[in-house]
């Protein structure tokens, strides 16, 4: 199948060319999988992405969680999950004002120069998303930014009116990808979605296979659940690290995801 067929009415509306990225690996992979590599050292995310990168789109990294950070190190982070096919999404959630927020894609990480996806809040206006464009202007990169309208947190704060603006700033922007959605809540994205349109993504957290209610108030919901609301990716952590079988565990994200979007 060709992502064409696949992906429908969100390949020709989205005009941003990671997102054609995306959905051209996801069609390869028959994977709709974010994983989230919350692992405290260089080692244990190497040894994660060699065991499930065959069912994984995108590696969602923390950086600045890794224990004994360098850039020799994480370099080869980078070439491994490049050698899989795999984008590069920093989940930093900026929320400065675009001076520093561009700052901060340089510094001691240097996102910039090798994270393809980042995550914002939109809490201090559009120039933020400008910041972030300018830090991968300056090392000649095309990056996207994915705001972040929903959360699958508990009593976060994120209101209606909130999303109703990310969305704004987002359908304004040629850099935003998308939003984060709500994937604890089937009827949050298809709200989100409806506001959206077909021309931005939606990625969401908050999805598992097996467990309804999380540690420190995280909320689950079934991933093909919400791929069939309207969610394009499923970001997925301890369901699949944490698993005795992370491989069989990330091939079963993999089909569930997959199968969603076919139906859907």
């Amino acid at each position: 199948m060709i992502a064409e067929d696949a992906w429908g009415k969100r390949w020709s509306n989205c005009a941003h060319p990671l997102s054609h990225e995306f959905m051209r690996v996801a069609t390869e992979k028959e994977s709709l999988v974010v994983l989230a590599a919350d692992e405290p050292s260089v080692g244990d995310i190497l040894r994660l992405i060699e065991s499930v990168g065959d069912s994984v789109c995108a590696l969602k990294t923390h950086v600045d969680m890794v224990q004994g950070f360098n850039t020799e190190d994480w370099s080869m982070v980078v070439d491994s999950a490049r050698s899989k096919n795999m984008l590069l999404f920093e989940d930093r959630k900026f929320a400065d004002i675009g001076k520093v927020t561009k700052t901060q894609m340089g510094g001691l990480y240097d996102i910039r120069s090798w994270a393809d996806l980042v995550t914002s809040h939109s809490i201090s206006g559009p120039d933020i998303v400008d910041g972030i464009a300018a830090g991968w202007e300056d090392v000649e990169r095309i990056g996207g930014v994915l705001l972040l309208a929903q959360m699958s947190s508990s009593n976060n704060l994120l209101d209606e009116g909130y999303t109703d603006e990310t969305i704004r700033i987002g359908s304004a922007s040629p850099h935003v990808v998308g939003y984060i959605g709500n994937g604890s809540s089937a009827s949050d994205l298809k709200s989100l979605r409806s506001k959206v349109g077909e021309g931005k993504m939606i990625w969401s957290p908050g999805v598992s296979l097996d467990a309804s209610e999380g540690s420190l108030g995280q909320r689950y919901g079934n991933p093909a659940d919400a791929v069939l609301a309207g969610s394009d990716a499923v970001i997925v952590g301890s369901g699949i690290y944490r698993s005795e079988d992370p491989s069989a565990s990330a091939k079963r994200y993999a089909a569930a995801s997959w199968g969603a979007l076919l139906e859907r």
